[in-house]
């Protein structure tokens, strides 16, 4: 005979991923966390733990917010959090990808312009113009705000979505 109901290790694993989710909803923003369905007990629970100093009343205040979670459905609350996470990584991807094509820009010039543009499908002359300039600087202090400028430039053009390189 099989017992259908969790075991007491099982129903506590379960508990504390309910506490762990829960004290990462203290960290979220108030328009992310309105933007969730949570009952209004949880939400004041969120807010206070938020408030609070006290190591152990916090402790108390996050036992507590676990324990409310075991109401709520977890999934949509899970899938925000991947969805984050998701954007967090492609977000750091897009400015790696940004750093190696200025690197590669400064030290090649025009043949990695036109590869840029090859491979972003993005004709930018601006881009060119910036390099023209950094060509010409003779200044240190010029050199540096032309670098971030020529970053920028890049970044937005891959963040943009032209390519998710």
């Amino acid at each position: 005979m099989t017992d259908s109901k969790p075991s007491k290790s099982e129903r506590k694993r379960t508990q504390a991923l309910l506490q762990d989710l829960g004290e990462q909803l203290i960290g979220l923003q108030d328009d992310m966390l309105d933007g969730l369905s949570l009952d209004e007990r949880l939400r004041t629970a969120i807010r206070e733990a938020r408030r609070m100093t006290s190591n152990e009343a916090r402790r108390r205040q996050k036992q507590f917010i676990g324990k409310l979670m075991r109401d709520v459905d977890a999934e949509p609350i899970n899938a925000l959090f991947a969805k984050r996470k998701a954007d967090d990584r492609r977000q750091k991807r897009v400015f790696a990808n940004a750093e190696r094509w200025r690197d590669r820009l400064l030290k090649e010039g025009r043949e990695a312009s036109q590869a840029f543009e090859a491979e972003t499908d993005h004709a930018d002359p601006e881009l060119a113009n910036l390099l023209d300039e950094l060509d010409r600087c003779h200044s240190d202090r010029l050199e540096s705000t032309l670098r971030r400028k020529l970053f920028r430039r890049i970044h937005e053009t891959l963040a943009a979505g032209v390519t998710d390189g």
